[in-house]
């Protein structure tokens, strides 16, 4: 959306149209430039100065009439009114029709408009060009071989200025006119300039609101994303784990009351858990702000203690916990629920072991189990999949690295590596120090 600055060049940009609004405004300025020709000509003709052989009333009207009336198409034809206009213009001053106020209106609004709303800019300005040395040739006619030189050229008086009368009226007339049609030319071109810069603000416009709703919309779909993925981890941990304590519970419930009391309690205590993590995540939909923050690392122990009821599961920190940010505590309480889910559901496993590793400037976490020996597939969740894809976007995030496989040894391995330079800031869902448990 470029064109030459002067207004001249054939650039992209070309003007639209005039609105509904707008071509009314013409026919009541065309309107009203008529009637005003109308009553200037009644007052040139009841003055009694002749410039010449006037021809009949009824012609003066319909001369002055043909200059004014265009004008009510003005934007919508620009260049062709001001042919028109310029055309009979001329042919008005030759039939020595007196008047020349309002007629000298409909011919600058008429070279104004060509500048301001043609389409063409080459053709606009071809056209102006061509009006307006055909009117400075009809200014050096008239002022030479018609009666208007008669009347407009007194020669017969004494020099009382500087210049010859001659002179001056020929200099008058010919500065006059320069000012009439430069006007007429700087007035059009700056306001097409006005309505380009006006229109590109608005291309810039539309397109900083197109690409923010784009940017909305983005975020929408990944904050939904993101909600999926925290309610997978928590629906199908906790779903997972109460599905196996019920089963020991139903399996002991005869022969050892005692024992499926206990089961049923952490079965209550996983549902009750269940319902405040999905109540948190929902509040995130419901609310704007002020909502509990994500689990992390301190929780880990809950977490632990909540699946050991499904499997047996130790938990082993090894070296000294630091503060990290909360982004990485979540993500890495996410990886290990999701791992110790897939080992209630598909690992038939006795024992799972959770360690998290403190290193120079990293936090590993792991997730091993003793379950039998399998291949990938037969360890690949049959549902959405987004447990392991969770994962992985969630070690990514961090450029993290995620290893998940089975162990040589039998089982399987989820082992997911964080940077956490010592120099990380501390904040909520940083873990807090535990002992060491040795495997």
């Amino acid at each position: 959306m470029r064109a030459r600055e002067d207004g001249t060049g054939d650039g992209e940009w070309r003007r639209p149209g005039p609105t509904r609004a707008e071509q009314r405004a013409d026919v009541i300025l065309g309107l009203l430039v008529a009637a005003g020709g109308q009553v200037s000509l009644e007052l040139a003709r009841s003055t009694g100065v002749e410039f010449g052989p006037y021809p009949s009333t009824a012609e003066q009207t319909a001369w002055v009439l043909a200059v004014c009336l265009p004008l009510c198409v003005r934007r919508r034809a620009p260049l062709t009114v001001l042919a028109v206009v310029a055309t009979v213009f001329i042919a008005l001053q030759a039939r020595y029709v007196p008047e020349g106020t309002m007629t000298s209106v409909a011919l600058f609004s008429a070279l104004y408009t060509a500048g301001a709303w043609a389409r063409d800019r080459r053709a606009g300005l071809a056209t102006r060009v061509v009006v307006v040395v055909a009117m400075f040739c009809w200014f050096g006619i008239a002022l030479s071989q018609t009666a208007w030189a008669e009347a407009s050229l007194d020669l017969s008086g004494e020099q009382r200025g500087a210049l010859p009368p001659l002179t001056a009226s020929v200099a008058y007339g010919l500065l006059l006119n320069v000012a009439y049609f430069s006007a007429a030319w700087v007035f059009g071109d700056a306001a097409w300039r006005s309505a380009r810069q006006r229109a590109e603000l608005t291309a810039v416009a539309d397109e900083l609101r197109a690409t923010r709703e784009r940017s909305e919309r983005r975020a929408v779909l990944e904050e939904r994303l993101r909600i999926a993925r925290e309610l997978h981890d928590v629906v199908a941990h906790h779903v997972s784990v109460m599905g196996v304590q019920a089963g020991a519970a139903r399996r002991v419930l005869d022969r050892d009351p005692e024992r499926a009391r206990e089961t049923i309690g952490l079965i209550e205590r996983s549902s009750r858990a269940a319902v405040e993590e999905m109540r948190r995540l929902l509040g995130v939909l419901r609310s704007e702000g002020g909502v509990e923050p994500a689990p992390g690392l301190e929780r880990l122990p809950d977490l632990v203690a909540r699946s050991a009821g499904a499997v047996d599961v130790e938990l082993a920190v090894v070296g000294a916990p630091r503060p990290v940010p909360p982004s990485v505590s979540v993500s890495a309480y996410r990886v290990v629920q999701e791992a110790l889910t897939n080992v209630v559901k598909h690992a038939a496993a006795r024992h799972a072991l959770v360690r998290v590793r403190w290193l120079a400037d990293e936090l590993e976490v792991e997730v091993v189990d003793d379950g039998r020996p399998t291949v990938p597939t037969r360890r690949r969740p049959e549902g959405s999949g987004l447990g392991l894809v969770g994962m992985r976007e969630r070690v990514g995030l961090h450029d993290g690295q995620l290893e998940v496989g089975p162990r040589p040894e039998g089982g399987w391995r989820v082992r997911a590596r964080f940077a956490a330079p010592p120099e990380g800031s501390g904040g909520p869902g940083t873990a807090p120090a535990a002992p060491a448990v040795v495997p």
